[in-house]
């Protein structure tokens, strides 16, 4: 066990500050967030490119909502914001286009008419769910190339990651039917 500079006992694995342990930590950190970004970016753009091929004119936000709307079932206006992190007035333009494309209903809260909630429309449902398929699909394709002992790993860092953000864990869904090909 170290001391720290006024000589108290520092817990064994935690570096004195300025120490070359305390420098390889913050490189780790430093290479940890830049793998990070670079599966982010990875992620949005096999999020964007699945929804260019099913739904050119849904924008990510848009997607974003819907699954939302598709994960929690009927919400009121400020829980829809509160999830997508945006002020409800971003959220109210938001489901004004969506509705206008007829993928969100409004009704009147029945315990409260002042309130209103939001849900999927079937044709939404069927969009939310044609666009997952599709980024399943490109991500299945993806994570069969990794070795089977990576995928271990790979397993707890990104549920380490979205436990920290206090993401909830989306169900694994089985693979979506292959398309049939025509005669």
């Amino acid at each position: 066990m170290g001391h720290d500079a006024h000589g108290a006992p520092r817990p064994a694995g935690v570096a004195a500050p300025g120490s070359d342990l305390d420098h390889d930590l913050d490189h780790d950190v430093d290479e940890v967030i830049a793998a990070v970004l670079t599966a982010s970016r990875l992620l949005v753009g096999i999020s964007a490119r699945a929804l260019g091929r099913t739904a050119p004119s849904l924008t990510l936000p848009q997607l974003r909502a819907l699954v939302v709307l598709d994960s929690q079932g009927p919400v009121k206006l400020a829980a829809l914001a509160g999830a997508l992190g945006v002020n409800p007035s971003t959220a109210m333009r938001m489901v004004d286009r969506l509705e206008a494309a007829g993928s969100v209903t409004r009704q009147a809260n029945p315990g409260n008419r002042r309130e209103v909630v939001l849900s999927l429309t079937e044709p939404g449902r069927a969009l939310v769910e044609e666009v997952l398929a599709a980024r399943h699909t490109e991500i299945a394709a993806l994570v069969a190339r990794l070795p089977a002992g990576e995928r271990a790993g790979l397993i707890r860092s990104l549920r380490a990651l979205t436990d920290a953000a206090g993401e909830p864990p989306v169900a694994p869904r089985p693979a979506p039917p292959p398309e049939s090909a025509a005669p």
